[in-house]
């Protein structure tokens, strides 16, 4: 090969290289997040931590704890491998539950069967302290997809945080239990 055979195959390369850089970086920002389209959007949309009446441990006392997940968007999401978690380490992984468009499901604290609309943690014991805690919701990436954090002294101002690029959304008005009147003292269970 004569040294302008050479400098033209090197160039020819380095077009080539240029060219395939540059659809790959155009279809980068379609398959980055991998968890699917980007129409649908999964949030933490209700809490209950303070489950309606004695405050027994009953199972029917459980299950009136929970948490409301809602897909806001119009694609299917599959919630495989998906976790619920809280300020103390418990943590609830979501097993074989694909959650429609414009669709919600409940995750409930006590033992239940699970269906499309509702899933249970099988727990004996309450997971939501009702003064102060922190629900966490991670994709199958363990990356944070939404949080919400509550605090019975300032009610109705829920720290929001959606993914894990910190901006918060303030006070959205969307219902989140309540302390039921029962004072400072009532919550850690």
């Amino acid at each position: 090969m004569t040294a302008s055979q050479t400098f033209t195959a090197r160039r020819l390369a380095a077009a080539a290289l240029s060219a395939a850089a540059l659809v790959g970086a155009a279809a980068l920002p379609a398959a980055a997040d991998g968890s699917g389209p980007r129409d649908s959007r999964v949030e933490i949309s209700k809490v209950q931590y303070d489950a309606p009446g004695h405050g027994s441990r009953s199972n029917r006392s459980l299950n009136e704890e929970w948490v409301q997940i809602t897909n806001s968007g119009r694609e299917s999401v599959n919630l495989d491998d998906w976790t619920l978690s809280n300020r103390q380490g418990r943590v609830y992984t979501f097993r074989h539950l694909r959650l429609n468009g414009h669709s919600s499901v409940r995750v409930h604290t006590g033992i239940g069967r699970d269906t499309y609309r509702d899933v249970y943690q099988d727990r004996r014991n309450f997971v939501w302290d009702d003064r102060q805690d922190t629900a966490t919701l991670r994709n199958d990436h363990r990356r944070v997809v939404d949080t919400i954090t509550w605090d019975a002294r300032h009610h109705g101002n829920d720290g929001r945080r959606n993914g894990d690029d910190g901006r918060g959304r303030g006070n959205d008005g969307r219902g989140h239990g309540d302390d039921h009147g029962r004072g400072p003292g009532h919550g850690q269970r």
